[in-house]
């Protein structure tokens, strides 16, 4: 039988190397550093059945008659599910390996707002001294605060793990309120794998009550036909005057439109965003120049060990994939992750 022959569109270092042969022996890798669809297609050209990538050109299924399955090194899947016409070719999802670094961004997101970082920052950037007194009264803590989760997968069961470390109190919404164990890769002795931190879950038709619930709002959600514009009017609308709503999903989830209107007229405390509905964001957005927003650009997944974990889950799947055995974080297209 033939080697097993693997294609990575990222450069692997050695280590990394030496782990997916660990899973699978005596596989054959080939890993090019592409930068666009292009050059992903000239190395998937030469042959593979399992594909590591960020990038699923839309031809790919014509030029790889013998690719068997794509492990993504994105928790996201709404830019490679319309890249595939058919069932075909599995595909799995890098959900888990974000949540560390994502989770620790929200809370710092979260602990900026509640200490009024964001302001001290402009001020020092000025060279003004603000007095205490004009920060007392505003500054919170997050203990004894509610924090609604809308999206419960590894990433939001990261920050509940940490948010509780808080002491904040932990509601949580998903696609299916009543099953709360969650089935995909996970670390160990991180997150919530069995759902019993938060204490109440909510259905999507339920995201009005849970974010009038909450005092800080953090979206964790995938794109889909489902949850474009999730949150919208109506639900911002539904914030308490003084909440503050993350998002590190995707910028289409919210209405941003809405969202700036009701930042512009201060009926909500605040938000904390590293992503938007075009990136990059335009610089004549009104979102770079409000005081109450905190803006990074579609960063808070990024750390150095990125590619180790990810590594790691693709070894897991491997032997998997090698066995027999169901694959980790595949991806229904019919629910779009």
């Amino acid at each position: 039988m033939a080697p097993l022959k693997i294609a990575s569109t990222v450069a692997l270092a050695d280590s990394q190397r030496e782990l997916i042969r660990a899973a699978v022996p005596g596989a054959e890798i080939v890993d090019r550093a592409c930068r666009t669809p292009e050059t992903a297609l000239e190395l998937i050209a030469e042959g593979c059945q399992v594909l590591l990538t960020f990038i699923v050109p839309n031809d790919l299924e014509d030029r790889a008659p013998h690719l068997k399955w794509i492990q993504l090194l994105s928790a996201g899947a709404d830019h490679a599910i319309g890249a595939l016409k058919s069932d075909r070719i599995a595909m799995t999802t890098g959900s888990g390996i974000h949540a560390t670094a994502i989770s620790e961004y929200t809370i710092a997101s979260m602990l900026a707002y509640a200490h009024r970082f964001h302001l001290m920052l402009r001020a020092q950037i000025k060279h003004e001294w603000m007095r205490t007194g004009a920060f007392r009264g505003n500054i919170s803590e997050l203990s004894g605060k509610t924090v609604g989760i809308i999206g419960y997968g590894s990433i939001g069961r990261e920050t509940a793990r940490l948010a509780r470390a808080f002491g904040m109190r932990v509601l949580a919404l998903k696609h299916d309120p009543n099953t709360h164990r969650d089935p995909g890769w996970c670390p160990a002795y991180l997150g919530d794998p069995e759902g019993v931190i938060p204490e109440k879950f909510y259905g999507a038709d339920q995201r009005e009550e849970i974010i009038r619930e909450s005092d800080y709002i953090s979206l964790t959600l995938p794109l889909t036909e489902h949850t474009r514009k999730f949150i919208g009017a109506r639900e911002i609308a539904a914030m308490r005057p003084g909440a503050f709503i993350a998002n590190i999903g995707r910028g289409e989830v919210i209405d941003e439109t809405a969202l700036i209107e009701a930042l512009r007229a201060g009926k909500i405390g605040g938000a904390g965003l590293d992503v938007f509905e075009k990136e990059p964001l335009p610089p004549e957005s009104p979102l770079w120049d409000f005081e109450n927003v905190i803006l990074t650009p579609h960063m808070s997944g990024a750390n150095s060990g990125y590619m180790d974990k990810a590594c790691g889950l693709f070894a897991d799947n491997l032997r998997r994939f090698n066995s027999g055995q169901p694959l980790l974080n595949v991806v229904d297209r019919r629910l779009g992750y």
